[in-house]
């Protein structure tokens, strides 16, 4: 079995690196928080050359769900439903609590592994109803569907907030003057939409685009990948995760999240509003949707604490250390903004990994 963690194999790649790159500039952006994971754990941003540059974008879940759909999970738990959601979740702050808050004021909020999970707790708890707040992008997506699909008991109920990673590209190829050179495409949420949907991005706006893996060798890999298409003009979607990646993704899970899910317009925290990027359960399962189950009234909506920068941080435009609140008034104990709570945001991964 090949050793991805390999450091002379990722010297190699390197060297290669710097020789391809040599007397050009070049700005590429993942989308992917457990990339932001294994480049700054491994230190790969000091291994590459000063004229190459890996910017985190919008690829932590947790990080860009909206203050507004953290505010109705928090008003549903204190009104007396059992919220359940992932574990990351949980401490992330709305507009001027959290979860966690609820939970030591006496809510009812468990942490569970996925839907079934609260589907379960449901079944057990046929006198109060349960509604399970959906977070993430494409790799989540088709258990929530599954569960709504399965004629899960009455008292279920889910706060979709599903959101979508093509669209999030698309957006940020308008980012402006942070303009990027390539993007290196998320490899979990790939195995389920497979390498098509990005094909938008070589054919309309010339922007190359490698689907990769998440061990140290296979970051840099599609570096060089990206770089050598650059520097042949031969701008493509090209494949470096091919152990678990198809050009197709998961039919069948595909398939589940188009007879659950709609696609529509929404927010994403820190950005606004990204046209076909959300996933909103369809009309003949609204049984099943919270926000119609429930009035939800939740008031006015901070979608950021003023001194917070994660929306800059969220779209490349800084890095943590930029942000005022980094490591001093922001931490991961006492989190100010979403991308200092979850594993993969990337000013918890920096605050862990990347402060030397």
């Amino acid at each position: 079995m090949a050793d991805f963690k390999d450091r002379l194999l990722a010297e190699k790649i390197v060297e290669n690196i710097k020789k391809l790159a040599s007397g050009k500039k070049f700005r590429f952006c993942h989308i992917c928080g457990t990339h932001e994971y294994s480049i700054t754990r491994h230190g790969l941003r000091s291994m590459l050359p000063e004229n190459v540059e890996v910017v985190a974008g919008p690829g932590c879940p947790v990080c860009i769900t909206p203050a507004a759909e953290l505010d109705k999970a928090i008003k549903l738990a204190n009104e007396g439903v059992i919220l359940a959601t992932f574990g990351d979740v949980v401490r992330v702050p709305g507009s001027s609590s959290s979860l966690a808050e609820a939970r030591a004021n006496g809510a009812l909020v468990k942490i569970v592994y996925g839907p079934a999970d609260a589907v379960d707790l449901a079944k057990n708890h046929p006198d109060k109803d349960v509604v399970f707040f959906a977070t993430g992008f494409e790799t989540t997506a088709p258990t929530t569907a599954s569960v709504i699909l399965s004629e899960p008991p009455k008292n279920f109920s889910s706060l979709v907030v599903h959101r979508t990673i093509p669209p999030a590209m698309e957006f940020m190829v308008g980012v402006g003057e942070h303009r990027f050179d390539g993007f290196i495409a998320p490899g979990h949420v790939s195995t389920i939409i497979g390498t098509k949907p990005y094909e938008l991005f070589p054919r309309t706006y010339q922007m190359p685009t490698v689907v990769a893996g998440f061990e140290p060798t296979d970051v840099l890999m599609s570096i060089l990948m990206l770089i050598k298409q650059i520097r042949d003009k031969d701008y493509k979607v090209e494949n470096e995760y091919t152990r678990l990646v198809t050009e197709e993704g998961n039919p069948k899970a595909l398939a589940a999240m188009d007879r659950a899910f709609e696609t529509v317009g929404d927010n994403w925290r820190g950005i606004g509003r990204i046209p076909d990027s959300a996933l909103h359960i369809r009309e003949e399962y609204s049984d099943y949707d919270a926000n119609k189950k429930y009035d939800i009234d939740i008031g006015k909506v901070q979608e950021l604490d003023p001194k917070c920068s994660c929306h800059l941080v969220i779209v490349g435009k800084l890095y943590p250390k930029d942000c005022t609140m980094f490591a001093k008034a922001c931490t991961p104990q006492r989190p100010r903004g979403p991308c200092m709570v979850s594993n993969e945001g990337t000013c918890s991964i920096a605050y862990r990994y990347g402060r030397d």
